[in-house]
């Protein structure tokens, strides 16, 4: 993606928790015709001394299992808190509208997972993710019914070999920056976790702020 240096974070504990707070992200791969595929997921990531990894699955008749298996590099997407930006926030009036927003993007290389017992593995981590109370219910489940479900699916594992993230909150037009978180504090959901991003970004010294 397009990313000027000012919007550019190299912390990969901020690239993780964009990960984490965002998980529901876009895959993305080639076709049998060389055309970009798309399947939005929910993806649990691993983070070790190593880097990060993905897991994730999809149902055995989306195509995107084969995919992976036939071209293995993908790109992986994942957006965070995004708002409109109002050229109101400015002190002159030869401005533009614009959108913030924070996103991570991760080239991938995926290993296809069709394993019963490693499919499950996955199942129980993403359950961990989002429904915990759920596991009972999932170990309960009868033994046939669960093994026609884990059929159902096809697991990968996606090992991150690169990874960009952008924190676009107009670091560079620190005249604009006051009005602009107060204008975010007032807002939405996703306008107010851009006014805790940039609060948090001017902790740390990187808004431009003064």
């Amino acid at each position: 993606m397009y990313l000027p240096p000012h919007f550019k974070s190299d912390d990969p504990e901020i690239a993780a928790e964009v990960m984490r707070r965002h998980p529901f992200a876009s895959l993305v791969s080639l076709d049998d015709s060389g055309f970009p595929f798309v399947s939005h997921l929910p993806l649990h990531l691993q983070q070790s001394d190593a880097g990060f990894t993905l897991l994730g699955h999809c149902a055995r008749p989306n195509p995107h299992w084969r995919y992976l298996r036939e071209r293995p590099q993908a790109l992986v997407t994942f957006l965070e808190a995004h708002a409109y930006q109002s050229p109101r926030i400015y002190p002159d009036l030869e401005r533009v509208p614009s959108w913030n927003y924070v996103a991570v993007h991760c080239k991938v290389t995926a290993e296809v997972i069709d394993d019963p017992a490693d499919k499950d593995r996955i199942l129980k981590t993403l359950i961990g993710d989002h429904e915990p109370a759920y596991a009972a219910q999932w170990r309960g489940l009868n033994e046939d019914f669960a093994t026609k479900l884990l059929a159902g699916m096809v697991g990968f594992e996606l090992k991150v070999d690169e990874w960009q993230c952008k924190l676009k909150l107009n670091q560079h037009r620190p005249e604009a920056h006051a009005s602009m978180k107060a204008m975010y504090e007032a807002g939405n959901e996703h306008e107010r976790e851009l006014a805790d991003w940039m609060q948090r970004l001017k902790l740390r010294g990187l808004s431009g702020a003064t």
